[in-house]
């Protein structure tokens, strides 16, 4: 038995548990204030050729909106908000805090606008630190901390299987440009590019070592990692997996369970086992089938001629360059767990088959456009690459004093723009209240597009704001 069906069946003895399905427990009054009430065997569901969208979708969606209570185990006195399981070096008398956490009850309270899996006001932002051992403190000063605001989720089933893609193609770029070096015995450097994004150059020597110092835009291992501000996040479950933790105290056993941590309550609040690797993959099956993005309809005719007019200069000014207007994608089936999940997260190795969620089957994703060979073309506004967008002349994106998971300050993941019309406020903090404002904040290799619009005359300038607030997050 694969270590994450021995989780399953011993975190879920409470459920009388059916092959497919989630099942709620049967022992809970129907007003119990214990928010986490249903489960899923994703061992079972994944071989009973059941829709799994269908089983896991409404879970995921009420265990996104639930506000959880310490019933469900929220709160972790003896433990820290880090993404690697790690004791606090003193316990805290609050039970909530806005600095290291936990700082929300539900996923919603902060993904709220302007739907639930949206971004959030700048009343929602968090205070996130390097994300290791250094996740305990207990101030806002920026030594400690970066002030982050929160991201939409709308889409990120498809940016996933995006990044997905183009880490295997990259990869594969890897091992052929290795095996030629070998084969001529001599060095050999490749130009690494996939679905028309450059990530830079790898050189090969004979000896099987490679040279990576001219890799742009992402780490050294070539995988995209495309959550979070600053791509540091490589999947839905990664992110999932750390959130629950960091900010409700809810520890998934996946990663805080007796496999790592040799105990089922290893933030020490009396509540063993507090998420099952079910609920995990409700929330991600949730949060990837979430619709992608679209642009408004019923604009007004002056509006309609601005966007048009707008979207023109926004290619010409090459902001297209890094907020590429779609991507193409070739396959829709999204896996759970992915390709790339790793220790700490539920593996593929854990089961004897993961979850195969079907996105071609969703009526939203049917009215994307594809290509003339077929690919959907996933209309995201972005590269999913790293870019340094601070200087010293400009130096709004660079303000932050730690950088994360080895992240330089001044360098971000391109923002999505698909929802922008629907985000309010803008940056990664939070703190720039006008497209106008973002897109003049721009500096690093955003420099020359940056000037190019501030030379614009004031129209032209109205018409691209007109083009962004044209992409909408459907309410």
């Amino acid at each position: 038995m694969t270590r994450a069906l021995k989780w399953t069946s011993t975190l879920c003895v409470a459920f009388a548990f059916l092959p497919t399905g989630s099942l709620a427990d049967p022992d809970l009054p129907p007003w119990s204030e214990k928010a986490i009430r249903s489960d899923v065997d994703i061992g079972a569901l994944a071989a009973s050729g059941q829709d799994p969208i269908a089983v896991l979708q409404p879970l995921g969606e009420e265990l996104f909106s639930a506000k959880f209570t310490t019933l469900d185990g929220a709160g972790r006195p003896d433990a820290t908000g880090a993404t690697v399981p790690t004791k606090v070096r003193r316990q805290s008398h609050l039970a909530f805090q806005r600095l290291a956490g936990p700082d929300a009850n539900a996923c919603a309270s902060c993904h709220n606008e302007p739907v639930v899996g949206g971004a959030g006001a700048f009343t929602a932002n968090v205070f996130v630190s390097e994300g290791f051992e250094s996740a305990d403190f207990d101030t806002i000063d920026p030594q400690f901390s970066n002030e982050r605001n929160t991201n939409a989720i709308q889409g990120a089933g498809l940016i996933e299987l995006l990044a997905r893609e183009m880490t295997t193609d990259l990869r594969q770029q890897r091992r052929h440009v290795l095996a030629k070096a070998r084969a001529e015995n001599q060095q050999v450097k490749a130009d690494l590019q996939t679905k028309g994004i450059s990530f830079g150059a790898l050189t090969a020597y004979p000896d099987g070592t490679l040279d990576v110092s001219a890799l742009d835009g992402i780490d050294d291992d070539l995988t995209l990692r495309p959550f979070s501000q600053k791509g540091v996040f490589s999947s839905l479950r990664q992110f999932t997996v750390n959130a629950m933790n960091a900010h409700h105290g809810i520890q998934p056993s996946e990663r805080f369970g007796p496999e790592w941590t040799g105990t089922d309550d290893f933030d020490a609040d009396g509540y063993a086992n507090e998420m099952t690797v079910g609920q995990i993959s409700a929330l991600v099956a949730w949060q990837a089938t979430l619709p992608a993005p679209a642009r408004k309809d019923n604009l007004p005719e002056i509006w309609q001629e601005a966007a048009q007019r707008g979207e023109v200069l926004f290619n010409e000014i090459d902001c297209s360059s890094c907020h590429v207007p779609s991507l193409p994608l070739e396959s829709l089936v999204f896996h759970d767990p992915g390709p790339f999940d790793t220790a700490g997260t539920l593996r593929q190795s854990d089961l004897e088959q993961p979850l195969a969620l079907d996105l071609a089957t969703l009526d939203w994703v049917k009215a994307l456009p594809r290509d003339d060979q077929g690919r959907v073309l996933v209309p995201l506004y972005g590269d999913l690459k790293r870019h340094k967008i601070a200087d010293a002349a400009n130096d709004t994106f660079g303000n932050e004093l730690l950088a994360q998971r080895f992240v330089a300050r001044d360098v971000f993941i391109t923002a999505e723009l698909w929802g922008v019309g629907s985000t309010a406020p803008y940056g990664h903090r939070g703190d720039l209240t006008t497209l106008d404002e973002v897109i003049l904040a721009h500096g690093g290799e955003a420099t020359d597009s940056r000037k190019a619009y501030a030379g614009l005359p004031g129209p032209d300038r109205q018409s691209i704001i007109a083009f962004l607030r044209s992409l909408e997050i459907a309410e």
